[in-house]
């Protein structure tokens, strides 16, 4: 996933680029009569509780689109916690700001001394007229590419894009407001989720909720592919030229658009990428010990992306508008991209989690 820095160079500068043993039969039944069952705590208006489990975090058997940075799975568990039902939407996201005064990164001026400390070592500055705030948006008007290994065919830096101006500054969100909120990057999410007193969740905590009830599914809904376009919104087509909207949306679709999951979460596939708190390393599952079930884990200790090797990346789930399988193939559960904490898109969103404890202010 691009960035700021990472994708306004090469867009910009086209020169420079997740106990019982056998007993009697009475003493059975007196054992089983005595457990305690989990019982889903009362969920906050807005989010649902997902039960604590084991599972395979990243590629699962079968998938046929796993990448080398989803493999191999790996056993993970996760204790329970409340997540929200959709992504945080435009009404949602403006009540923070109105509350808080925020402004978000792509609002804000940029500074080329800033920026050019995650960029190669030498690169050019770019024109000031270039230097404005922005966002990266989907060029939709792309007829043919050349090659699909260059995203600047179909990526744009709008001068003007941001959550309130989503497509640039003479779109507007009025009459959108549950849509999922865009053009967030990291930072921004972090500053929501304190003022709601949430938090991001962990990429094994996303892919647990994404799950449902199920076990070890390639998708939300079980291990089908041919019913995609009912169930998310995703690409139908030739990417990026030929659009055929065939799941009903040309781009990104309301909130709650599509069915949800087993367990009530809407659009954890497709319409918009999710961010979570982990720090996004190609290698981070091959460093994992095969033989070891990771609890509540959090991640890469560090950073690291061969495309972005100079800017610090945090794990984005589900995919978007954009995925095809031709593409990235991003509506699987195991699909991880990286994002630089700079920096959003017309893609990108995020939803937040919570505990037990931090709502009870512990």
């Amino acid at each position: 996933m691009s960035v700021k820095k990472s994708i306004l160079l090469p867009i910009l500068l086209v020169h420079s680029i997740f106990l019982f043993n056998c007993k009697n039969p009475k003493q059975s039944k007196i054992n089983q009569d005595n457990i305690v069952k989990e019982t889903a705590p009362s969920a906050p208006q807005g989010m649902v509780w997902v039960s604590g489990k084991t599972f395979t975090q990243g590629a699962k058997p079968g998938d046929q689109y796993a990448m080398p940075r989803e493999k191999p799975g790996h056993l993970v568990t996760v204790d329970g916690f409340f997540i929200d039902v959709t992504e945080v939407t435009n009404k949602q996201f403006k009540k923070f700001v109105d509350e808080t005064g925020y402004i978000t990164i792509a609002e804000r001026p940029i500074s080329w001394d800033e920026m050019k400390e995650s960029l190669p070592p030498g690169t050019p500055k770019p024109h000031d007229s270039v230097l404005q705030p922005g966002s990266l948006i989907f060029n939709k008007n792309v007829s043919q590419v050349a090659t699909m290994d260059n995203y600047t065919q179909w990526w744009t830096w709008k001068i003007g894009a941001n959550w309130q101006h989503p497509e640039g500054p003479e779109s507007t969100i009025e009459g959108k407001e549950n849509y999922p909120v865009v053009h967030i990057a990291y930072q921004d999410a972090v500053a929501y989720c304190k003022w709601a007193n949430r938090r991001l969740p962990t990429e094994a905590e996303w892919e647990a909720a994404a799950q449902g009830t199920l076990k070890d599914n390639i998708y939300t809904w079980g291990n089908n592919p041919e019913v995609l376009t009912q169930k998310a919104n995703t690409w139908q087509g030739v990417f990026p030229t030929k659009n055929e909207s065939q799941d009903g949306f040309e781009l990104i679709a309301p909130v709650k658009s599509y069915e949800p999951n087993s367990i009530g979460l809407y659009d954890m596939m497709g319409n918009v990428w999710e961010l979570t708190s982990d720090l996004f390393n190609v290698n981070y599952y091959q460093q994992i010990n095969p033989n070891e079930s990771l609890v509540n884990p959090t991640g890469a200790t560090d950073s690291y992306s061969p495309s972005n090797p100079y800017q610090e990346e945090h794990v984005i789930k589900g995919g978007s508008f954009l995925c095809h399988a031709s593409y990235c193939a991003s509506f699987r559960i195991s699909a991880r991209m990286g994002s630089s904490s700079d920096s959003g898109s017309d893609h990108s969103g995020f939803r937040t989690v919570a505990t037990p404890e931090m709502l009870n202010g512990n």
